[in-house]
């Protein structure tokens, strides 16, 4: 998933994505079988947009850079006897940028998270982020720990940025070379921005018949915005804040194809991004690259169980 970058061209899509939806002025949740007072009403942000599905306890699905809501549909439908918060970024997948074309996406995205929990009367939720999602769910968790159940991030490191920088990086020795990626990411015109979604696909899906999604998502998603929030994933580092989450952790990881790690590497890497939440439950997930759910899907579907229960 993670290797380190010299040009945004040499960028795998992890590292754009790890989210089509529809455009409507206002943000619509609806549930076929209501659990709490605001479950069947009408949730507005500038932001995101939040589609429910099914019934049982409640389950936050949260997309990566890039990616559209579409990316759990396989989940939700292996794991049913939940109700399913399926979550959509602005900017991303051909979404509306609106409020998205300004300011910090994942730490805006979190935050309207939790708005979203308070006002649909959600009780402590589970939350499941993918990549970026993966971050959204931790700041949301370690900021609103009275707010979170339950936290499953997939394949995501509570600090990108230290792939861009030497060992001991910090969020302001890589500043230099994250301004340097938003602006060619931003810059980038179609033609470049459709060969490097198209090519770096390879690092990201192993099973070549589920790459059309996420290629497609990538391709129609506002550069801007995806820049933007890729700056924010490189400089901002979560692991200080790691130590506020009290809700139950598990990450799910595995050894990208383009690392020069050992799969003991690679799980040594996590786990000490990971050492500010000793009980978290970290599992390498073999034969499977960043999407899990689409390379493992058996065995995401066995996890997602385990999580949930």
């Amino acid at each position: 998933m993670y290797r380190l970058l010299t040009s945004w061209a040499m960028a795998p899509l992890s590292l754009l994505a790890a989210c089509t939806a529809p455009a409507g002025d206002v943000a619509e949740s609806r549930s076929a079988s209501p659990q709490g007072p605001a479950a069947s009403g009408v949730f507005s942000s500038e932001r995101l947009s939040i589609q429910v599905r099914g019934s049982g306890p409640d389950v936050i699905l949260l997309p990566g850079l890039t990616s559209s809501r579409r990316i759990w549909e396989p989940t939700v439908a292996a794991v049913p006897g939940y109700r399913y918060h399926l979550v959509q970024l602005n900017g991303f997948a051909g979404a509306p940028v609106r409020g998205n074309a300004s300011g910090l996406v994942s730490a805006e995205a979190a935050e309207e998270i939790v708005r979203y929990i308070a006002e649909a009367g959600l009780q402590k939720p589970a939350l499941v982020g993918h990549s970026m999602g993966g971050a959204i769910a931790l700041m949301a968790a370690a900021r609103h720990p009275d707010a979170v159940g339950k936290v499953m991030v997939v394949d995501m490191l509570p600090f990108m940025g230290m792939m861009f920088g030497p060992p001991g990086a910090t969020p302001e020795t890589v500043r230099v070379t994250a301004d340097q990626l938003r602006d060619q990411m931003a810059g980038a015109n179609g033609v470049a921005w459709a060969f490097v979604t198209q090519q770096n696909m390879g690092n990201m899906v192993r099973s070549e018949n589920r790459r059309a999604l996420p290629i497609q998502d990538a391709q129609s998603s506002d550069r801007g915005v995806a820049a933007r929030a890729l700056h924010e994933l490189i400089t901002t580092d979560l692991r200080p804040e790691l130590g506020r989450i009290t809700a139950p952790v598990t990450v799910l990881f595995v050894r990208s194809p383009s690392t020069k790690l050992s799969d003991a590497q690679t799980e040594a890497v996590f786990r000490a991004s990971y050492a500010n939440l000793p009980n978290a439950r970290l599992v390498r997930i073999p034969d499977a690259y960043h999407f899990i759910m689409f390379d493992q899907p058996n065995r995401f579907a066995a996890e997602m169980k385990s999580f949930l229960k």
